[in-house]
């Protein structure tokens, strides 16, 4: 009798183990709920394709360059974090379901947690260089500020959160630090970009106006016209105006069926198409400066972003 009664106890010792495990990943669930994880794969599609616009030789070696891709995923991820911090009130009458104004991560825990990631942000840029380190500052200060006191403004919010996804390309771009003075113009497009998706978003939960939406779609179109003129000058238009007519699809189809019915979940559905779609974006980028084998590497992100915007909130 002595055999069964170990191997039930056995079983009894596996099974509650698997319910600790179950139960410690559901703790940490609303940690990363409150990070975007589907929004930090398009973070990293940015430091890529900054670092293709700079002309970065990419290699297998370990090279003190992709620190920059943990950095971005800290200063990502700790801007949204502390998004959620200072809107926790706010949330708990428009937002209940998110994981501060639902009790299930504390404000105090959500603050540690936004701030921790930002610095790791910096201290990650800084393995590279220390101009790399000063962007990632810049980077930091500029989440903050946009989530503290530009977010309710037509005007300064649309602008904040587009400097942020620029300073992200030129973080990328400081890989190869002569590139900045060449082609950091190009982070004006994300700041356009990222301008027309806050445009939208302002509007998410009670439903928007027309004109902000055509405002939305003409930036968009600007962003489009820049990429492709950029592709002829480089010589790669054809390939380029592929990925570009594939990005202008998938940010447009939403976009129009918000403008002609502009509802909340319309808005929210073409919020998430254009952040999600920064990864067809990026993709772009890389095959306008030539390296389309690292364009379908940046594409395969796409649906890693797909999938973990499944189990984990866009916006």
């Amino acid at each position: 009798m002595a055999i069964p009664f170990c191997a039930a106890a056995k079983n009894l010792a596996q099974k509650k183990q698997i319910r600790l495990s179950s139960s410690n990943v559901s703790s940490l669930k609303p940690y990363f709920q409150l990070a975007r994880p589907a929004n930090i794969v398009t973070a990293i599609a940015d430091i890529l394709a900054g670092m293709t616009i700079a002309q970065f030789v990419f290699e297998p070696a370990p090279n003190s360059a992709y620190w920059l891709i943990p950095a971005t995923i800290g200063l990502y991820g700790g801007g949204v974090v502390m998004n959620d911090v200072f809107d926790a009130q706010l949330d708990a009458i428009e937002r209940p379901e998110r994981p501060i104004p639902s009790g299930k991560v504390s404000v105090q825990a959500a603050a540690i947690l936004g701030v921790s990631l930002l610095l790791l942000g910096v201290l990650a840029a800084a393995q590279f260089s220390i101009l790399s380190a000063e962007i990632a500052f810049t980077v930091a200060i500029l989440a903050v500020v946009y989530d503290r006191f530009a977010k309710h403004s037509a005007f300064w919010g649309p602008l904040t959160m587009g400097l942020c996804r620029g300073g992200n390309l030129l973080l990328g771009m400081s890989a190869v630090e002569p590139s900045l003075s060449e082609w950091g113009w190009v982070a004006l497009v994300p700041i356009a970009y990222i301008g027309a998706i806050t445009l939208i978003s302002q509007d998410e939960v009670h439903g928007g106006k027309r004109r902000s939406l055509y405002i939305a779609a003409s930036l968009y179109t600007t962003v489009h016209a820049v990429q492709f003129l950029v592709a002829l000058q480089q010589g790669n238009a054809p390939l380029a105006f592929l990925l570009i007519a594939l990005h202008a699809w998938l940010v447009g189809r939403p976009l129009w069926i918000a403008i002609q019915n502009p509802i909340g979940p319309n808005i929210g559905k073409a919020v998430k198409s254009g952040v999600l779609s920064l990864i067809v974006m990026d993709a772009s980028w890389c095959v306008v400066f030539g390296n389309w084998p690292l364009a379908l590497g940046v594409l395969l992100l796409l649906p890693l972003s797909i999938r973990l915007a499944r189990i984990f909130a866009v916006t």
